[in-house]
């Protein structure tokens, strides 16, 4: 019974993936807006707060972790270079798991590794599947995912 149920359900799920890409984009492009705006509004404490952290280049490295972060919102929100830019979103959310939140633990309620940890699991789908077909990246290159 079990395998007749099965390729019909996939079948009817199947059917959903651009829309879930879609839905996942634009909740992990919303989870950058904020930070990214914020680090954008006092770049300068940003710096300091790497250097106290010990991350080389704090300036420049604040004005390419802000830059990043508000380039991932406006592509990931249109779909457009889904993949690309999910790499270096991906290394930023290593080095914030690293640096910020691995000594908290794993729960977010203690500023820990989960809500970083699950951006970087979205971003690995997006670089992997791409961006689904309702995006930029489908009407322009063909992406079929």
């Amino acid at each position: 019974m079990l395998k007749t149920i099965y390729p019909i359900t996939k079948n009817i799920l199947s059917h959903g993936q651009s829309v879930s890409l879609l839905l996942a984009r634009l909740a992990v492009a919303y989870g950058f807006y904020e930070p990214a705006m914020t680090k954008w509004s006092d770049i300068s404490n940003v710096a300091q707060w790497f250097a106290s952290m010990g991350i080389p280049f704090p300036t420049l490295n604040a004005y390419m972790v802000a830059s990043t972060e508000i380039l991932g919102v406006v592509l990931l929100t249109l779909g457009l270079f889904t993949r690309l830019i999910s790499i270096p979103l991906i290394i930023i959310m290593i080095v914030a798991i690293t640096t910020v939140h691995l000594g908290n633990g794993f729960s977010a309620g203690n500023n820990g590794f989960e809500i970083p940890l699950y951006y970087m699991l979205f971003l690995a789908i997006f670089a992997s599947m791409g961006a689904g077909k309702l995006s930029l990246d489908h009407l322009l290159f063909g992406d079929e995912q």
